[in-house]
């Protein structure tokens, strides 16, 4: 499989920004050689940029080094529903307990779904993709896998979004779980730089994707237990939006494991990139990390569109995965 850069291009890549994998561990211990000149300095552990219209490469660091990836494995649990035959978007789905249940036991990102609610499953794509919620991931994996109890449901939705990935072409790339969250902190939920940007960039090809990811906010109804509506508003967590011009998405995570990770696109001048940063230094630096990168590619912001609005705060309560 071809990198997608340039005879010299590559040379440099393969020379200055990838890592070697250790045959005992998915995750590789090998430190990253410096950069090539020029290149913006990124706090990241690892990291990548392509171009969406080629996919040619723009900048990497440890591109192809295997690293956890906390709750941007929600990519895939999108993808995996999404690309499901027959999909329904208007297909019910039921909370039930143990979807908080989960929640509150792994501490984890949470929608906040009231237990006996009805949502879409447009409805609980917006709420597992803009707050984050694990609690939604959980009800879709349930809905969407195949088997006779919930674990059964669970592990059959697990294999298939491992399917997808090896359909994609995805080699560094495994799923232990549907939102990051490895159960007993196991290392085989991993990903790297390169092949999270492959599996984004195929995501965004879908429309409905796309209005996921680029919005700050996403609203949806739902049934209550009652009969009555209750109503959905949810924050995006990428404080990128609104703040970076021209951002369009696409996904935080943070766990311990990982640390502060960002998969993240922006069109400017007609031109599109889709890019990944793996263990950022903190969550404030995987935003600066991308930004240097997409200016790297796009060019500096164009002095008429800066001084505009910075990170978007949360509100009180909002996840900050």
């Amino acid at each position: 499989m071809t990198s997608g850069f340039s005879p010299s291009r590559r040379a440099l890549l393969v020379a200055g920004a990838t890592g070697g994998l250790m045959a005992a561990s998915p995750f590789s211990s090998t430190a990253s050689a410096a950069l090539p000149p020029g290149w913006p300095s990124v706090t990241a552990k690892g990291a990548f940029l392509l171009d969406n219209a080629t996919g040619v490469g723009q900048f990497a660091k440890a591109a192809d080094t295997r690293r956890p990836m906390a709750s941007t494995t929600k990519i895939m649990t999108a993808y995996t529903v999404m690309t499901t035959a027959g999909l329904d978007y208007y297909r019910k789905i039921t909370v039930q307990q143990a979807y908080p249940d989960y929640v509150a036991q792994v501490g984890a990102s949470s929608a906040y779904l009231f237990v006996g609610d009805q949502l879409t499953v447009g409805g609980m794509l917006r709420a597992m993709m803009a707050p984050s919620g694990c609690d939604a991931a959980y009800a879709l994996a349930d809905t969407f896998g195949k088997g006779t109890t919930r674990a059964a449901r669970v592990a059959d939705f697990i294999a298939q979004m491992n399917a997808k990935a090896q359909a994609l072409g995805l080699t560094n790339t495994k799923f232990d779980s549907f939102d990051g969250n490895s159960p007993n902190f196991s290392a085989n939920n991993y990903t790297t730089p390169r092949d999270l940007s492959r599996l984004a960039r195929a995501a965004m090809r879908n429309g409905f994707f796309r209005s996921l990811v680029a919005a700050p906010e996403q609203k949806t109804t739902a049934t209550a237990a009652n009969g009555r509506l209750r109503y959905y508003t949810w924050p995006n967590s990428n404080q990128l939006l609104g703040a970076y011009p021209g951002a369009i998405g696409i996904k935080t995570g943070t766990n311990t494991p990982a640390g502060p990770c960002l998969v993240f696109a922006a069109t400017r001048n007609g031109k599109t990139v889709i890019g990944t940063v793996l263990g950022s230094s903190t969550i404030t630096t995987r935003y600066d990390d991308a930004k240097k990168i997409m200016d790297y590619s796009l060019g500096p912001v164009p002095q008429s569109l800066r001084g505009g609005p910075e990170l978007r705060e949360l509100p009180p309560g909002a996840n900050r995965d």
